[in-house]
Order: C-alpha cells, then structure tokens, then sequence
C-alpha cells in the first residue's frame, strides 16, 4: 500500500463539507501550535519529523485504523515520507501536496447571495490564511474587494462570469496579506481604489476611495458604497453592497474586532475603532449582513463556509461591541493583542509599491494565520 496525495481544494470540501479527518502534522510543536489546518471534524496528532526517522512503529497505537490519516509538513517533502511508512503499517495514508505552503494559498469561491436584477455576491475564502475577498457581479460587469495576490484566481473566475472587471477596491492598506487589487486593475484596465489616509507614502496612481463615494455595476446598476470606517487603518473604509450587505475589511469580524496597531499607532486609533463600532455602525440598518475581510477561528464559518452574519446578531453576540466604558474598551483592545502578523512591515511596504519581493519570498511572508483581530 502506497500513500495518496491530497490536495488543498479536497481538504477545503472536507472543512467545509464538515467531513472527519485525521491529520498527523510532523513539524515541530511551536510551529503546529501557531497555526494548523482547521476542521469541526478534524483530529490531530503532532509528532515532529525528526522523532520519526526510525519508524512510525512508536505511535501506530495512536493512529485510527478506519479513518484517513493526512500528513502535513511544511512543504511536502517530509510528510510523503511518513505518509509511506504508516501506509506501510497498513493504514489509510495521505500527504497534503505542497504541504502548510499550499494550504496557506488556496481559494475558494463561495455565493454569499443574489443582488438587484439578477446580480449577484461572492465571496473567496482562502481558509488557510482566513482571508475574505468579494465579487459583485452585474450582467457583464464585475467589482473586486480586498482582493489576494492570486490574481488569477479572481480574473478566470470572472471570465467564466463572462463579466469584465470594472472597479477593484481595498478597504486599507494591509499589512497580513499581499493585495492583488492594484495587479488586476493593472491587468484588466480596471480602476483601483485605496483610502488617500492610507495612501499617503504609496508610489503608484490610484483612484480616492472616499466616504459617500457610490460606484454602480452592471446594467442593474448594483450600489457599492463606500463609509468611512477607521480605527483598524486611518483610512479605513467599508462598504455597503446594494442595501444588503456590509463589507466591513479589517473594522469588525464575526467574533472579534479589528486591531489599531499594525502602523505603530494604537494609541491614537483605538478611539476610532471605537467611534466606527460604537457609532457609525451603530446608525446602519441591524439587518444588514456583515461580511469582513477575515476571519480567525472555523467556528466562524457558516455550513455552507461562508463567513457572514446579520449586524444585529453581532451587536448581541460580539464581546468588542458590548463594552460600556471607553477605558475598558481601551484596555480590552491595547492588552489583548496577538503577535504581529508575520513579516508585516515589508508586507505593508510591498502593498505600498516600494518593494517587489520574487513569488516565492511573497509566499514566505504570508506564512502563518491570521492575526488582525484582537478577542
């Protein structure tokens, strides 16, 4: 018996199919810590690479014998090597191709819903970076928000709309992710958006993304509207897509809220998270759906894998929405922080055009989970 490959696209279905897997991950213990691959049904066993080299006799006791066991490394390499040795031992052995390296990279297309005129609402979840993209597709036209670097991903998928890309937006500089806005409206011909507060040291042309500012998609004429949002950036900027849902970037997630210090100015931002979350988001309609540009746990995941939620439900549910005291809120979000994401700075200087790392090095910096929310 051999092991059998799997890839990252049949572990997605699994995630979001809610389907059982056991996975032995054989990186080091700090690494599997940070950041694995996560599922409601998923088991695990971590056992490092180098505990294994003379055989996986030791922990056969601990493996199932009537489920399939994945195992994950870093790239591939290791994994394969162990995935043969317990398919050896006669069990149902696979190996993630490309290893944590390709999970971190996949993306999958999700319906959130139906707009005006037979429009219609997408969003593109990379589950191993917990990452969320949007399309809004009108007819024959089509609008990115918060687009990854997989570019691809985004224009193929809009072809098999048979919709041209018209408008791409951020809603901020970011600083966890590499953007791919600017490359496909580069691409495409579309015009690219980005808030000029957080725009101040970028080194290309871009369009003002500012409060008030409607865009329309399609011959449907499908809104896009920009509100003013910020606490997470300076320039943050949410969106309002036809009356029906809030694209609400990096200000407000399902379970937690965004974090101000990834530019070094907590102090000064925290107030503005405050006031977007407290009062701009306050005056919106509670039936608006909220759907962010991240998420941090599976338990965020709806069934059908999307991440989104009606904004009354997280003005009951959201611990960050419900603090009374302006200090409390101040040290709940200054106290409470995750570690900076990975590699941030020359995240943020890449999103900004002054440097232009080789693929492989931009994959580097992406590594790990998501970390711009504070709980």
């Amino acid at each position: 018996m051999s092991a059998i490959k799997m890839t990252a696209e049949q572990i997605a279905r699994k995630v979001i199919e809610n389907k059982e897997l056991f996975i032995l991950d054989v990186r080091n213990k700090d690494a599997f810590e940070d950041w694995k691959i996560e599922g409601h049904s998923f088991d695990y066993l971590n056992i490092p690479y180098f505990d294994l080299l003379d055989g996986v006799d030791e922990i056969l006791p601990k493996l199932p014998t009537d489920r399939d066991i994945l195992v994950v490394c870093a790239k591939e390499g290791s994994s394969i090597m162990v995935a043969e040795m317990v398919a050896e031992a006669g069990l149902n052995a696979f190996y993630l191709e490309g290893g944590m390296k390709s999970w971190s990279m996949y993306l999958v297309p999700i319906k959130v819903g139906d707009l005006t005129g037979g429009g219609e609402l997408y969003q593109f979840v990379r589950l191993g970076k917990g990452c969320l993209s949007y399309m809004v597709i009108s007819e024959d036209e089509a609008a990115i928000i918060d687009a990854v670097r997989f570019t691809e991903v985004f224009t193929d998928f809009a072809k098999s709309k048979n919709a041209v890309i018209k408008h791409v937006f951020d809603t901020h500089l970011h600083a966890d992710h590499i953007s791919g806005g600017r490359h496909i409206a580069q691409e495409t011909g579309a015009t690219y958006y980005l808030p000029p507060k957080d725009a101040e040291e970028v080194v290309f042309n871009y369009a003002p993304l500012e409060d008030g500012l409607t865009v329309q998609v399609g011959a449907s004429q499908i809104d896009v509207s920009a509100l003013y949002s910020p606490g997470h950036t300076i320039g943050s900027t949410s969106f309002i897509v036809d009356s029906k849902y809030l694209l609400t970037g990096d200000i407000l997630f399902i379970d937690s809220i965004g974090r101000p210090d990834l530019a070094g100015l907590a102090e000064d931002w925290v107030g503005d998270l405050r006031e977007t979350l407290y009062r701009r988001y306050r005056d919106l309609a509670e039936d608006l759906v909220v759907l962010p540009a991240h998420f941090m746990i599976i338990d965020e995941l709806n069934e059908d894998g999307t991440v989104a939620k009606r904004l009354g439900d997280l003005f009951a549910e959201n611990h960050g929405l419900n603090i009374e005291s302006e200090e409390e809120f101040h040290r709940t979000v200054t106290d409470n922080l995750p570690p900076q994401p990975n590699a941030y700075e020359q995240i943020r200087l890449v999103n900004m055009g002054k440097i232009t790392p080789e693929n492989d090095e931009q994959t580097e910096m992406e590594i790990g989970p998501n970390r711009c929310a504070v709980r």
